[in-house]
């Protein structure tokens, strides 16, 4: 890669997500939109482990947490004024992602990244359907042409592992300390509030 191109990619915007969130679901049912928009690059879609930055950053979610139903009513509010269809909680919310989310570097690791992950938030908040379940993850998967079988031999894998584990690393020092978020830059936008700010940002930078 030549210095021109490792000083593009190193300005392209990264849009860091996990698919039990569903403030990265509302970030992702929109983010392409905007940022065509704003005729800006599109951002790289790096999937991270949201417990590993919990864990890394000492929080825990709000899910967890007596502000749990507030949080959900929050969500439900913000996807009617953007005009997504209503949200179905899958049963149990939230549910264990590791398995979804190794599936998630595979398919990046493929160029499937948005279209997989797209699946999957929908699966989860569209359908209602628990991703914890590993035929759920396997039904998104298939929907951006990844074999079961493939699929579920990757998720195994040490590599994929090691990748999810090192994205989550690196992103936290990065300064990720929650998804959704988007770096421009040296600069973390998090939250699907800020998504527009972020934008804007790029659109400066660019």
């Amino acid at each position: 890669m030549s210095a021109s191109s490792r000083e593009q990619s190193s300005r392209r915007c990264v849009f860091y997500f996990d698919l039990g969130s569903p403030y990265a679901y509302l970030t992702a049912e929109r983010i392409s939109g905007v940022f065509t928009d704003a005729e800006v690059e599109q951002p790289e879609w790096q999937p991270v482990l949201l417990g590993g930055l919990f864990q890394r950053f000492g929080r825990e979610s709000w899910a967890h947490g007596p502000g749990r139903e507030e949080g959900i009513a929050e969500v439900e509010r913000r996807a009617r004024e953007l005009g997504l269809a209503p949200l179905v909680w899958p049963d149990p919310w939230p549910g264990n992602m590791l398995f979804a989310m190794r599936v998630a570097i595979f398919a990046k690791q493929t160029g499937r990244t948005v279209s997989f992950a797209l699946a999957a938030f929908r699966q989860a908040f569209a359908a209602g359907r628990d991703l914890s379940e590993h035929d759920n993850v396997l039904i998104a998967a298939a929907a951006c042409e990844l074999h079961p079988n493939a699929v579920s031999k990757a998720a195994g894998a040490e590599g994929v592992k090691t990748a999810l584990r090192e994205a989550t690393d690196r992103a936290a020092g990065l300064g990720v300390i929650g998804v959704p978020s988007i770096r421009v830059g040296e600069e973390v936008y998090w939250g699907d509030d800020r998504l527009e700010e972020a934008v804007e940002a790029a659109s400066s930078a660019s």
